[in-house]
């Protein structure tokens, strides 16, 4: 009764200070959020910077901490290469075959995400129904496998979509027949690429040996895996050239090539859960410090 009594005395006010505390964690949860998107809006290039630099630092934090060595041997592979690509990506003069070289190693994440993020949905779900018995393995062992390969599919899907963005931004300006501000520096011909800048040997209405020309309703042309890597890889949905909004559904007959807009608002949560959820939690810690909340 006595020990009750003294629980109770050294509780006691701690139902007004967590009320406090939710208090402070929804205001600022609220003011990040509407500074965030203002900040998006004004500003893109600096906080997709920044959002992308957060996604790639932050779990590193978390991996180290937790001792998940499995994820940091993956994410230093997957740094190393992108670091490499990157730097071709953002050299001037631009050497003819690094588009090429960009396109076919996030087109290869970008395939591999997607693979391993459809498995982990599968497994996840077969575990709700119930299906792993079937294999005799264990629910929480069969949920963890789902939930590792879903994440891992996710992150570095979104990772791979922002980093191949910023470096088909930095090679079609440098080639200089695309720019932000929409006036290219350079006459396009009929015959070159306006992704690569390489010659197009091959006409539309051929069946070529290597590779496909396509041309877009604004009757421009380029090589068919160019095009393909500028809209699904680059996640641009518009002419390279004249920026004219590029019909996907008739240029991607495999839905899952689409860049849908489920699917974006998904990325778009991940990267605030990952980027920017870890800022906002330690802040609110550093605001309850200050005012002598436990």
């Amino acid at each position: 009764m006595v020990e009750h009594a003294r629980m109770h005395a050294k509780h006691r006010g701690h139902e007004a200070m967590h009320a406090e505390m939710v208090l402070i964690l929804i205001a600022t949860l609220v003011v990040a959020q509407l500074l965030l998107v203002q900040w998006k809006q004004r500003h893109p290039r600096s906080y997709n910077m920044v959002t992308l630099f957060q996604m790639w630092v932050v779990p590193l934090y978390f991996t180290v901490k937790l001792h998940w060595w499995r994820f940091l041997v993956i994410w230093i592979l997957f740094s190393a290469v992108t670091a490499f690509v990157t730097f071709r990506a953002t050299r001037k003069p631009l050497v003819q075959t690094t588009p090429r070289l960009v396109y076919k190693w996030f087109l290869l994440i970008y395939k591999i995400s997607y693979a391993t993020g459809i498995v982990g949905y599968m497994a996840v779900m077969f575990t709700l129904f119930g299906l792993n018995l079937l294999f005799k393995i264990k629910p929480e062992d069969a949920m963890d496998f789902g939930i590792s390969l879903l994440f891992y599919g996710l992150y570095y899907g979104v990772l791979e979509r922002d980093f191949a963005e910023m470096c088909a931004d930095y090679m079609a300006s440098t080639i200089g027949f695309y720019s932000e501000s929409g006036m290219p520096t350079k006459h396009l011909s009929d015959s070159v690429c306006a992704v690569c800048g390489q010659q197009i040997f091959v006409d539309v209405s051929e069946e070529g040996i290597i590779e496909n020309t396509y041309r877009l309703s604004c009757n421009h042309v380029f090589h068919e895996f160019c095009i393909r890597g500028w809209c699904i890889v680059g996640k641009k949905q518009t002419c390279p050239y004249c920026k004219e909004k590029v019909d996907l559904k008739r240029m991607f007959s495999n839905p899952w090539e689409r860049p849908h807009v489920m699917y974006g608002q998904l990325l778009d949560w991940l990267r605030y859960l990952v980027a920017w959820q870890p800022v906002i939690i330690g802040l609110v810690q550093g605001i309850n410090y200050v005012l002598g909340l436990e």
